[in-house]
């Protein structure tokens, strides 16, 4: 049985451990432990990506990522009136710890019982949050799972993912030519003012129901009394709409060939990038119907639909595996306001105890 005071303590524990992108080590070793613990067996790949495995055929996958975003050092989770929250200084880290203490619980409650349940096979990903790098470095040849779930998503555990975007990625980075800003400006070649025309010939924000872009970061320049030399900004697009993606991209291309036409003298490189691709699941996919029956024994209404971010999932299944992503409980993720209803904290629990019970798996 699912016990929501060690849950609690659990998630509460190792969000307390710092794992931004890139700095997961911690987190992984305290991961080996807690899974030696429960009798499974750990190996690391050779980009650091914790696979858990035992015997048995046709494991179910169980994934979740161990980084977060930033500011995610020195969490301090504060539970009460029935949310688990931050102090307001950092993000919770419920993306995706929320994931991986459900994960960890539903393993120890089955333990416990003695219920018979199918094989599994455990993935904890490096490095999700900058572009699902974990998963698309992660060894196949490590992978037996044929079908698995992610729990990744934002919201219940009852909201299922059935499909997601392709995402692309922008940088860009243009040299002008420096020049003092009082004397002379007018030796100078603003790589800042080349960057902004750019930026103001792009989109920005929802497209449509199907289609975003966004400029995320710019920087440039050294001293204010220096016309600035150096610039660069990044950005994204993503659609789950094939002809979308492909019409964005050649307007940023565009945007790109005239600022060079505009400003001869400056060099604009620009580098698009495809990090992960779109899919689409049907109503008949396995791993949605096998969640729906799952959610429906727990007295839940499987909540289907897309989404506009990424996961692990979609590396996953564009390396051939059928895979489901859930939600997680987490509300608000990537901000401070970020928080974990205990109640759906437990029912993600219990989803994923009761996925890997045989009953349920005929």
């Amino acid at each position: 049985m699912i016990d929501e005071s060690r849950l609690i303590k659990t998630f509460c524990d190792i969000v307390q451990i710092d794992s931004p992108s890139g700095y997961e080590e911690d987190m992984a070793v305290d991961l080996i432990k807690r899974l030696s613990d429960l009798g499974l067996d750990t190996q690391r790949d050779t980009y650091g990506n914790l696979i858990a495995s035992e015997t048995g055929d046709n494991p179910l996958l169980l994934s979740a990522h161990m980084d977060t975003v930033e500011p995610g050092r020195g969490i301090k989770p504060i539970v009460m009136d029935g949310q688990i929250r931050s102090d307001g200084t950092t993000i919770l880290g419920g993306d995706c710890k929320a994931g991986v203490a459900a994960i960890l619980e539903a393993l120890q409650s089955i333990k416990e019982d003695g219920v018979d349940r199918i094989p599994i096979q455990l993935v904890f990903t490096r490095e999700e949050e900058i572009g699902l790098v974990g998963a698309r470095n992660l060894d196949m040849n490590l992978i037996s799972a044929k079908e698995g779930v992610v729990f990744d998503g934002n919201g219940p555990v009852s909201k299922l993912t059935v499909a997601s975007p392709t995402y692309m990625s922008i940088e860009v980075d243009i040299t002008g030519r420096s020049a003092h800003a009082g004397v002379e400006p007018e030796k100078g070649l603003s790589a800042i003012r080349i960057a902004a025309d750019i930026i103001t010939r792009l989109p920005q924000g929802r497209i449509d129901e199907e289609t975003t872009f966004n400029i995320g970061t710019i920087s440039g320049g050294s001293v204010r009394n220096t016309v600035p030399e150096k610039a660069s900004f990044t950005g994204e697009f993503r659609s789950r709409n094939l002809e979308s993606v492909d019409l964005l991209r050649l307007e940023v291309l565009q945007a790109l060939d005239d600022a060079r036409g505009k400003y001869k003298d400056a060099i604009i490189d620009g580098d698009l990038k495809v990090e992960f691709k779109m899919y689409y699941l049907s109503d008949d996919d396995s791993m949605v119907e096998r969640s729906t029956r799952v959610l429906a024994e727990l007295g839940l209404e499987a909540e289907i639909g897309p989404s506009g971010g990424g996961t692990d999932a979609n590396i996953f299944i564009e390396k051939g595996m059928k895979c489901i992503v859930v939600g997680m409980s987490t509300r608000e993720m990537h901000t401070v306001r970020e928080y974990v209803p205990v109640n759906d904290l437990v029912n993600t629990a219990r989803f994923c105890e009761t996925i890997l019970k045989k009953h349920i798996n005929g």
